[in-house]
């Protein structure tokens, strides 16, 4: 039975501050800067197989290696009491006021449940079935960005590497899961592993294998080959993608690990080592526990790692990016010792979120990025995350805050909020954009006149058209910001 509505309001409480402005934005991050295209509205025309649509420019280089760079310049005002005499922006009964009629547009559709929270205090000041579990779409990559860094922290990166074989004339490029290794990484490691083979024998003839085992389960998502992500490999280069697209759908590859694979062994060659023939599945070599007089054990060769976890949380959630988010959802299975596998991660992430907290009653992990319709997770679920996320005692959540596209400005929200009643969130409502066919959910965080940093959470369910439900959405998070 859907929960009545509720409002509090949080007086008297010492509060956060969020200083957000459009002169902010540009220091919001490695993921954060550009003007990116906004989520297009194609899930209507899409196929029956449904998948989110995401669609933006190339995303910048990631800086490195501080973990949460954007936190700074984003989250400045985090945890400074507002000042002597401030009250809050409204009470809750205007609060209601303003948003009952907003979350019965039509453009919602006949399900919409909603969740606005004080982040100072943890208290709810306005719900609307706030503890019903709902289809995400998008918006789950907030949970499954917070379970990652929670398991693992902010300062995690992701190996790929070879090893070679104790009789040195096998190499094995081994995946650790990292979908944003790309080509210029892809021909250091190659340089660094013949560097490294020369120091065991001139002139260095070997055959590749490459080792996919570390990912368990179906390598295909539920929804199938889908432009939206490219089939679950522990070993890929450029997530897959055919084309130079950085973010957005984009034709994949069936074989991301036999691609990457066959270009590492020509890089190879080109570094001078002599590979016989095209690499072969297999897997890699382990050293034995103990060495025995005259034997070779196996031998680590080469190493390159992915930037750190805090910068891939942030692309994850600026960009929505659904490989991203799957890799960030096996990293934590991988962390919480579970196979990495979509049931695995379904696990570890359902588990780190209670080690933190929050309320799961109904909520289903069926995938990382939020494809998988069978997803649930409630409003008040997602606004929980977002509070953990503000608070000063959390700094490995933080990116989590700082990775939300900005209205107006950057990643899925750069073309909303441009115009109408919505136009006043522009540069204030940081939120996770979320879209299948029938289903449109908008959660983040706005800061309202008072200095105080609200969290909040809208999904709708059975929409007609994202024409209508997105702008809707917009127009919600908008009200809670102080008004132009």
């Amino acid at each position: 039975m859907p929960e009545p509505r509720t409002w509090q309001l949080a007086a008297g409480s010492a509060v956060l501050g969020l200083a957000l402005a459009a002169g902010a934005v540009a220091a919001a991050g490695p993921w954060d800067n550009g003007q990116r295209k906004a989520e297009r509205a194609r899930a209507v025309a899409a196929g029956t197989t449904g998948g989110a649509h995401h669609a933006g420019a190339p995303a910048a280089a990631p800086r490195r290696p501080a973990p949460a760079p954007s936190a700074a310049g984003v989250l400045r005002a985090l945890g400074t009491p507002a000042g002597p005499g401030t009250t809050a922006t409204r009470k809750g009964d205007d609060l209601a006021a303003v948003l009952v009629p907003l979350l019965a547009d039509p453009g919602l559709g006949p399900l919409r449940t909603a969740s606005v929270v004080d982040t100072a205090t943890g208290r709810q000041l306005y719900g609307e079935g706030a503890g019903t579990p709902m289809t995400p779409a998008s918006t789950v990559k907030i949970a499954t960005a917070a379970a990652a860094l929670s398991a693992l922290g902010p300062d995690h990166r992701i190996a790929t590497s070879t090893v070679a074989a104790p009789d040195g004339r096998t190499v094995t490029l081994v995946g650790g899961g990292d979908p944003t290794l790309d080509k210029a990484r892809l021909k250091a490691l190659a340089d660094a592993t013949a560097r490294a083979l020369r120091t065991r024998a001139n002139p260095v003839h070997v055959r590749l294998t490459y080792d996919t085992s570390l990912y368990k389960g179906p390598e295909l998502h539920p929804i199938g080959r889908n432009e939206n992500i490219a089939p679950l490999s522990a070993l890929m280069t450029d997530e897959g993608r055919l084309d130079d697209s950085r973010s957005g759908p984009a034709p994949r590859t069936a074989d991301p690990a036999g691609e990457t694979a066959t270009a590492f062994a020509e890089l190879l060659r080109k570094a001078g080592v002599t590979v016989d023939g095209d690499p072969a599945p297999g897997r890699a070599p382990k050293a034995p526990q103990a060495k025995t007089a005259g034997a070779t054990q196996a031998a680590p060769l080469a190493r390159t790692y992915s930037a750190p976890l805090a910068d891939l949380v942030e692309r994850t959630l600026t960009n929505s990016d659904n490989d991203l988010a799957e890799a960030l959802a096996r990293q934590t299975a991988l962390a919480r010792r579970q196979p990495a596998s979509f049931a695995g991660a379904a696990k570890a992430v359902h588990d780190e979120l209670a080690r933190l907290g929050l309320p799961l009653a109904g909520a289903h992990f069926a995938d990382g990025s939020g494809l998988d319709r069978r997803d649930r997770v409630s409003a008040a679920l997602l606004t929980g995350i977002l509070t953990r996320a503000a608070d000063p005692a959390r700094p490995t959540l933080r990116p989590v805050l700082t990775g939300l596209p900005v209205g107006g400005f950057s990643g899925t929200l750069a073309g909303r909020f441009g115009t109408g009643p919505a136009a006043s969130g522009a540069g204030l409502v940081r939120a996770k954009t979320g879209t299948l066919t029938g289903v449109n959910t908008l959660a983040g965080t706005v800061v309202t006149a008072d200095g105080r940093l609200l969290a909040f959470a809208f999904l709708a369910g059975r929409t007609t058209s994202p024409d209508t439900a997105q702008p809707a959405l917009d127009r919600l998070s908008a009200a809670l910001a102080p008004p132009r």
